[in-house]
């Protein structure tokens, strides 16, 4: 059975149906789009087994947010661009980087946690090498799509809002896997393919107890780089809303005993909340699964869902398509969207961002409006969030560890 929201151009179309036909149920979200092998906006639900690719590299990517105390009327328009410029400086936005703030988080129980035993006996290196290079990439963004978010809601009280994962150490465990899955060693590269890897299986066993170390380890991260923009606010936190996307459920359907795999997509049981965001230049949203009563319309098509919504707005553009070619530091041919065009964009909307270029301008995206009402039924709005200062790592800095 698959399950097809919203509307997707058939290359995604193509990718989710070649997934569905090794899955026992099968979902698309709204924000579809290609993927490697997997669609990004994908749910699918197997028995004892779990895809490696479906997880995908940035293992545990998801959003968080914190409600703080603070409303716009406490912060003058004249020190935000300020407070842009601190919260940019005092965080890692850029590939491989080490956390260099004095109080991040590299002492959490996580690194002590028996999950990390589960790289290979016999690969003692690799595993300390590993593990050194988590504790120091803990509390940095990357690049790509991830973003650090200051927002106001419909009230004007502000949120802090984040989006990355598992940096390294997630996209490290994952190639290995999929090396590990043709009997290829640890520490070579895992080609990107479907690998179904059965949970009874040692090397099942073993990636899903580093799966689970590695949504530890993003949530440690998510949490400290929201607590760390609230204290340069000069706020505190009120609430927090905090949810993977891309990761493995051992969930119950119908009945029946499956591991859910979401690829981009947002659990969403009745009352479970949410964080999705939409682009740089348009609202988020705080949602939960929808209340609904037992035999309605609205419930079946939450069950058809596989309790799962949108992660964000979803791309309309290929990064390149957007920013354009380039080569050896040259542009070789442009792109869709221009700097003045994304700036244009930004200023009438009164957005200061720090970073960011134009692969993830607002053109990029669709309008996170249209994907929420296409999932109409499965989720409630709680608060719809506008943006105030967006902070991404600069241009043309790629990044390997994005969703």
């Amino acid at each position: 059975m698959t399950t097809i929201l919203g509307e997707h151009d058939e290359k995604t179309l193509e990718q989710f149906r070649d997934v569905a036909s090794r899955a026992e149920d099968a979902a698309l979200m709204a924000d579809g789009h290609l993927g490697y092998v997997m669609p990004i906006g994908g749910v699918a639900a197997y028995i004892r087994r779990v895809s490696v690719i479906g997880v995908g590299f940035d293992i545990a990517c998801g959003n968080a947010a914190i409600l703080t105390n603070l409303t716009t009327d406490q912060i003058h328009p004249a020190i935000m661009g300020g407070l842009a410029d601190d919260i940019f400086a005092s965080l890692s936005f850029g590939v491989g980087l080490s956390n260099l703030s004095g109080d991040a988080p590299t002492d959490d129980p996580l690194f002590e946690d028996p999950a990390w035993e589960a790289i290979p006996e016999g690969h003692r290196a690799y595993r300390s090498k590993l593990r050194e290079k988590a504790r120091h990439q803990l509390g940095t963004i990357g690049a790509g799509t991830h973003y650090v978010d200051v927002f106001a809601d419909e009230q004007n009280r502000i949120w802090v809002g984040v989006h990355f994962g598992s940096r390294g150490f997630g996209h490290t465990v994952a190639s290995n896997f999929l090396a590990l899955s043709v009997g290829d060693p640890w520490g070579s590269k895992g080609k990107e393919k479907e690998v179904l890897l059965h949970l009874d299986n040692p090397v099942g066993h073993d990636y899903w107890s580093l799966m689970e170390l590695a949504g530890r380890y993003a949530y440690a991260g998510r949490e400290w780089v929201c607590r760390k923009v609230v204290s340069i606010l000069g706020g505190t936190e009120q609430d927090l809303v905090h949810n993977h996307h891309n990761f493995a459920w051992k969930e119950n359907h119908a009945g029946r005993n499956y591991v859910v795999i979401r690829k981009g997509a947002t659990p969403a049981r009745p009352g479970q909340r949410g964080f999705v965001g939409g682009s740089m230049g348009d609202n988020a949203v705080i949602l939960q699964g929808a209340y609904t009563e037992e035999g309605s319309a609205d419930s079946w098509l939450q069950k058809q869902a596989l309790y799962s919504t949108v992660h964000g707005a979803g791309r309309v553009m290929s990064r390149t398509t957007a920013k354009g070619k380039w080569k050896k530091g040259q542009l070789v041919r442009p792109g869709a969207v221009t700097h003045q065009e994304m700036h244009d964009w930004l200023d009438e909307l009164g957005v200061i961002l720090r970073g960011g270029d134009l692969d993830e301008s607002p053109q990029a995206y669709r309008r996170l409006p249209e994907v929420l009402t296409a999932q109409a039924g499965t989720v409630e709005i709680l608060h719809t969030l506008r943006p105030l200062i967006v902070c991404m790592a600069p241009g043309n800095t790629p990044d390997p560890y994005r969703d």
